[in-house]
């Protein structure tokens, strides 16, 4: 069997990998409803999160970009940057931050009415790993209604409202689940609609060639990989390999690699293995190697990530 068969087999899903080895967690799912003149601004996070309009319209504000407009039935994915949702983009808003800080208020009304109604959730990260996923995605992202996804995310949607309005038992978890398959349900869009000129890992996998080369890599991180082993891997050459790579990507191969192999690196030290158990584990035959790639790629040394463990 090649390397290529048997490591497809062992990782298809470099992005759920990812956002495991990352510690994702669902953020909970909240609702909002409005009538008259409101708006709400929101800080920026290290966190995926949708928002999703299912009854009327208002509109979202990002910095340096223009105002979108939302209706019925649209969901938007934003990711770490600020945001303000309006009824119209003139209205000042206030801080709606404090409006969901206690546990169980997932519900804020506004106004006398439900003119608007909004849902809102996702995931969040646990360590300072979380930009490895959020400079691969867009700051905004709206899910196109007529892509594969749309249906699953409609479902998905309705179950969420229920969850949060009915307020069951068991209900915020259910929630948190529901919130974290729309923003997998969004990403998956984003790739299924991202136009060649899209830059980021996530956006490469729609690549065919380029997307089984991240796979690969995915698979074996601990191998000793180079560029012709992957080039011939993908049935490419080594420069046009080279160049694709780094054009829909964003780094070249073995850059991105080192890249991917010191986020699990950080994830492995901080639950406590050592420095020589992970160099290993993540393809260093010598400790020093490890420690000269991770310094040189985050700008510290792997012993201090031991030492933010011992006193976490």
């Amino acid at each position: 069997m090649s390397l290529s068969q048997s490591a497809e087999k062992t990782i298809a899903d470099p992005f759920s990998e990812v956002v495991a080895a990352l510690g994702a967690r669902s953020v909970r799912g909240t609702g909002l409803e409005a009538a008259g003149d409101w708006a709400l601004s929101f800080d920026g996070r290290m966190r995926l999160k949708f928002i999703a309009v299912t009854r009327g319209r208002c509109w979202l504000l990002l910095p340096e970009h223009r105002p979108e407009e939302l209706v019925e039935g649209d969901v938007v994915l934003i990711s770490n940057t600020r945001y303000t949702v309006a009824s119209h983009p003139a209205v000042e808003p206030f801080d709606g931050m404090p409006l969901y800080a206690s546990p169980g208020h997932d519900m804020v009304r506004l106004g006398s009415g439900d003119e608007t109604a909004l849902m809102g959730g996702g995931s969040g990260f646990a360590d300072g790993s979380a930009a490895f996923v959020l400079d691969a995605l867009p700051t905004f992202l709206r899910v196109d209604r007529t892509s594969s996804t749309a249906e699953a995310v409609a479902r998905t949607l309705n179950a969420l409202r229920t969850e949060v309005a009915n307020a069951e038992l068991g209900g915020s978890l259910v929630a948190e689940r529901l919130a974290e398959i729309l923003v997998i349900a969004a990403v998956r869009a984003f790739v299924a609609s991202s136009l060649t000129t899209s830059v980021g890992w996530i956006s490469a996998l729609a690549d065919p060639r380029i997307g089984k080369a991240l796979k690969l890599l995915h698979a074996n991180v601990a191998c000793r990989w180079t560029v012709p082993m992957l080039a011939s891997e993908v049935g490419m050459s080594r420069s046009a390999f080279t160049q694709r790579f780094t054009e829909r990507v964003g780094h070249p191969p073995l850059d991105y690699l080192t890249r991917w192999r010191m986020v699990l690196a950080q994830r492995k030290l901080r639950a406590g293995q050592t420095v020589a158990a992970v160099a290993a584990a993540v393809g260093y035959k010598s400790q020093s190697a490890f420690t000269h790639a991770f310094k040189r790629t985050l700008g510290r040394t792997p012993r201090s990530d031991e030492d933010w463990q011992a006193f976490y």
